[in-house]
């Protein structure tokens, strides 16, 4: 699976909403997991909120999203990261874009073990990009 790279949207109890009218607009299969579905939020109230949503589209757009949860931050304007994802053929690329982009920015979440079994993590970079880095089939 090579590296790919695409926009990450955040919501704030919309994301199932907001990525169902994506889907009206560009086509394609969207797929949705909520943060019940991974058991991660201690939070009753979070357990159907949107942990992480794909839509592919047949002419090769991906697009991604979440709901924020209840104890981050939520500013519209400011609700979106870039994501980079790939399989363990890319694992070094990806571990060294990590590397680089975490080199005097702000680590939110390290780059471990995730709760769906991939290797993730947050960082936003010393210009205040968030990105998300995800290396399927990898934990940690």
């Amino acid at each position: 699976m090579p590296t790919r790279l695409n926009p990450y949207l955040g919501f704030r109890d919309t994301a199932r909403e907001a990525m169902e009218f994506y889907r009206s607009v560009f086509g394609g299969e969207l797929t949705v997991s909520t943060f019940g579905d991974f058991q991660a939020s201690d939070d009753p109230a979070e357990k159907d909120k949107v942990m992480h949503s794909q839509l592919e589209t047949p002419g090769g757009l991906v697009l991604m999203a979440a709901d924020t949860p209840n104890a981050m931050p939520y500013t519209p304007g400011d609700n979106f990261s870039v994501s980079l994802s790939g399989g363990p053929d890319s694992e070094a690329e990806l571990r060294g874009y990590w590397d680089k982009l975490s080199d005097g920015g702000n680590v939110v979440e390290p780059l471990a073990t995730a709760p769906w079994g991939d290797a993730f993590g947050m960082v936003a970079d010393k210009f205040g990009t968030m990105w998300l880095v995800n290396i399927a089939g990898n934990a940690g």
